[in-house]
């Protein structure tokens, strides 16, 4: 039974999905102005990874993650670059799909760009006009009316007459309240536009997702995720106007990414403490910042340091010593084990990517045990288990030698190295230990670290 945790109710509850052994879940994506920071990657990989245990529990998951394409941010910027705003939401798009790859996130099942979904949001804004929940201004915006909809703040627990008591004074006078939010902007000369019932102008950012999600997924779906900023004012106004609008209830199950603190304080581009995904990885491996991301609860707030992610390549690197000079066993030839009852009763518990990490490494351990041992087929049997339960997570995929000699030191190839190690034997052979031990602190002081075995000598970057 797969508990998790409703950011709706604030509680854990059983996961029913409406239609059984499917799941139809949305997550916002990014408003693509700007490089992804690591704050998105969060969210990116914590639902990755959702989307892989449903898929392992044996769901057929229908995942949609939209992307934002249509913003002020997005036209300040193309502004500020002196180009079409088409061109730079096409770079961004291309660097975050590259960004998502290299972190080992798989593709949704749609991406839905908001400039495509133009007409039914259109249809959308209609149908709230028609029922009394919207209403056209004299500057040609459109607004929600929020006090039309009584259970207003039921997700955010916020209360209206508190949130209208605390608007600015100097509210725009096209508002009939303080609290009601935009659907439709009426365009300014020049501004970028499309047609509508009320004049030129283009969607406010709520209605774009209200409008794909029930596009792609259905009037009501099973569960809407995303970063823990977009709670409120986001959330909570796609609800309002999706419900309103199509009188059913919109989502099942609500599910908040933690943020990314730098500091103390949450990564944001609006507080410019962020660090791309790609600066990241100019630093660090894909997987290591994968497992940093990982490691810790969906919900959990994470602090990122240099610290952080040294830790995470520690860790990780164990689990590949582990692999390491093994070929695992044929999935199909080990059944079930502990550490998979283990692993499934940990993740079923709101995805505690946290203890499904112990998991791992308890096979780890026992994999170094059995070869301790001289148990060659146990440990490839455990190793299989290893390899099968790090796909959910979308850890351990790579060659145990590709992890270790990856790197970025382009003046020092693994060819160079391994005849360094050559050289080494050679001397070694020649009783030239002086020479040995040179070759050796050379490799160590350009970050090539060496291991001894019987089998012979491996090597890996630091």
């Amino acid at each position: 039974m797969i508990r998790i945790y409703n950011t709706l109710t604030k509680e854990k509850e059983e996961f029913r999905p409406i239609e059984p052994g499917k799941v139809r879940m949305y997550v916002c994506g990014m408003t693509v102005y700007d490089y992804c920071h690591l704050g998105h990657g969060r969210v990116l990989v914590a639902f990755d990874v959702i989307t892989r245990y449903l898929r392992h529990r044996g769901f057929d998951v229908h995942y949609v993650r939209n992307i934002t394409d249509i913003d002020d941010k997005i036209l300040i910027r193309a502004d500020e670059n002196g180009e079409v705003f088409t061109e730079l939401t096409g770079r961004m798009i291309q660097a975050m799909h590259e960004d998502e790859a290299r972190l080992g996130v798989l593709s949704p099942s749609e991406e839905p760009r908001a400039t495509a979904y133009i007409d039914d949001i259109v249809a959308m804004i209609q149908r709230l006009i028609s029922t009394g929940h919207a209403y056209p201004a004299d500057n040609g915006d459109v607004y929600f009316a929020v006090e039309s909809f009584p259970e207003y703040g039921k997700l955010s627990r916020k209360k209206l007459e508190d949130l209208v008591a605390g608007a600015r004074v100097d509210v725009q006078e096209a508002k009939r309240s303080p609290a009601d939010f935009a659907l439709w902007k009426g365009a300014k000369s020049g501004e970028v536009s499309w047609p509508s019932p009320w004049g030129d102008g283009r969607p406010g950012w709520h209605i774009e997702c209200s409008a794909m999600s029930t596009k792609c997924l259905g009037d009501t779906f099973d569960i809407h995720g995303g970063g823990p900023d977009l709670l409120f004012p986001h959330h909570e106004n796609e609800i309002a106007q999706s419900e309103c609008a199509t009188g059913h209830k919109f989502v099942h199950t609500w599910m908040h990414a933690g943020a990314i603190r730098v500091n103390k304080e949450k990564m944001s581009k609006s507080l410019g403490n962020f660090f791309t995904i790609r600066e990241i990885l100019e630093k660090y491996p894909a997987e290591v910042v994968r497992y940093f991301l990982v490691s810790s609860h969906y919900r959990s707030q994470v602090d990122y340091s240099e610290e952080s992610l040294e830790e995470a390549t520690r860790t990780l690197t164990k689990l590949y010593h582990a692999l390491r000079g093994l070929v695992p066993a044929k999935p199909g030839d080990v059944g079930e084990t502990e550490h998979d009852r283990r692993f499934t009763e940990v993740m079923d518990d709101d995805f505690n990517t946290a203890g499904a990490i112990s998991v791992l490494h308890a096979v780890a351990g026992e994999i170094n045990q059995h070869r301790r041992d001289g148990d060659e087929e146990a440990a490839r049997n455990s190793a299989a288990v290893l390899v099968r339960l790090g796909v959910v997570l979308g850890l351990l995929q790579q060659d145990p030698e590709a992890f270790f000699q990856s790197g970025s030191d382009d003046d020092l190839t693994a060819e160079d190295i391994e005849a360094m190690i050559q050289a080494r034997a050679d001397a070694r052979k020649a009783k030239d230990f002086a020479e040995a031990d040179r070759i050796r602190d050379e490799l160590m002081a350009k970050g090539v670290i060496l291991d001894d075995s019987r089998e012979g000598t491996s090597w890996r970057r630091a």
